[in-house]
């Protein structure tokens, strides 16, 4: 049988890229970097807001898991995803409410050889009122690692703005991006740690207090994986206070102090980095990831003028 090879000369000759976003029945869009599948987003209705599930490990598994493995109380812990628990005083942090987290559209699904990019608009609904609270873009950016371990990061950008002149995140530790450990890379439920980037070891030291990053790791399988959260140095009360659990979640808590008002005129613009690794934390590595994303510009959508394509990324390099 005659084989059919791409001339490396053509157009076409560095496509199918290494880095892609597919989409998929059932609301659901994979992200292939390198050759695997490393994430998922699930938007379908049937959940209470959308997330990532799975993230996958250098190993092959998964290194977050969707609820808690011992309170169904807490099944709303679906792996990565965006809730805070008082919007105008509404609770989009557990499932026991009306209010829900709604993707109206995609904009940009954007392959490459060295990254892929998936943007979404998100709607917020207390579940009363047909019209939206707030409406939130979320762009996320997934690269490899590049350090030979098969790690790879997802850098997420978002910007919400209210659909009033202003609206208040009232104070609570819960919210706005969280992240639930696989079992057996939890403190209490495995054999897991949790660390700060400023030396602490475990919940005690970490809890509550600021951190410009906290990673979490464990056994996963026959192997030793985790994830490094960051915050962005651009975001407001950077670093923040964080609220991380031996039982295996955690998260920078936004407005864990203070209440935050959100105006129209003014979007609220976050950062936040997920670095999915082999082996124990790397501090140095940190470090350098910490400084590397602290110079990135902020991703946002706009029209976009290019023939065949609605939407593109664009930076603001001042937010």
């Amino acid at each position: 049988m005659a084989e059919h090879t791409v001339d490396s000369g053509s157009a076409s000759s560095e496509r199918p890229w290494a880095c892609r976003i597919e989409p998929q029945p059932l609301d659901q869009t994979a992200v292939i970097l390198e050759g695997r599948e490393v994430a998922r987003w699930h938007f379908h209705p049937s959940a209470p807001r959308p997330f990532f599930y799975p993230l996958i490990g250098p190993s092959g598994r998964s290194v977050t898991r969707i609820g808690h493995p011992g309170a169904p109380s807490h099944d709303h812990h679906r792996s990565v995803w965006f809730a805070h628990a008082s919007v105008s005083g509404i609770d989009f942090w557990s499932d026991r409410g009306t209010a829900r987290i709604r993707q109206q559209q995609w904009l940009v699904y954007e392959d490459g050889p060295e990254r892929a990019a998936l943007a979404v608009r998100l709607h917020w609904y207390d579940g009363h009122d047909p019209a939206e609270l707030l409406r939130q873009d979320v762009v996320a950016i997934f690269r490899p690692d590049g350090g030979g371990d098969g790690g790879w990061l997802l850098e997420l950008h978002t910007e919400l703005t209210p659909r009033s002149e202003m609206l208040e995140l009232g104070q609570t530790p819960f919210g706005l991006l969280a992240v639930r450990v696989a079992a057996s890379i939890s403190e209490h439920f495995g054999g897991g740690r949790i660390t700060g980037a400023n030396g602490g070891v475990g919940e005690p030291a970490n809890f509550g207090r600021p951190n410009p990053w906290i990673d979490y790791s464990g056994p996963n399988g026959r192997f030793w994986e985790g994830i490094t959260y960051f915050d962005h140095p651009g975001n407001p009360g950077f670093p923040n206070r964080w609220h991380v659990r031996e039982d295996g979640w955690m998260g920078v808590s936004l407005t864990r102090t203070a209440p935050r008002v959100l105006t129209r005129r003014e979007p609220l613009r976050l950062r936040y980095l997920l670095h999915v690794h082999s082996g124990p934390v790397d501090r140095d590595h940190a470090a350098a990831l910490l400084d590397r994303f602290a110079s990135m510009p902020f991703l946002t959508v706009r029209r976009s003028a290019a023939r065949h394509r609605d939407y593109e990324l664009a930076q603001l390099p001042d937010a």
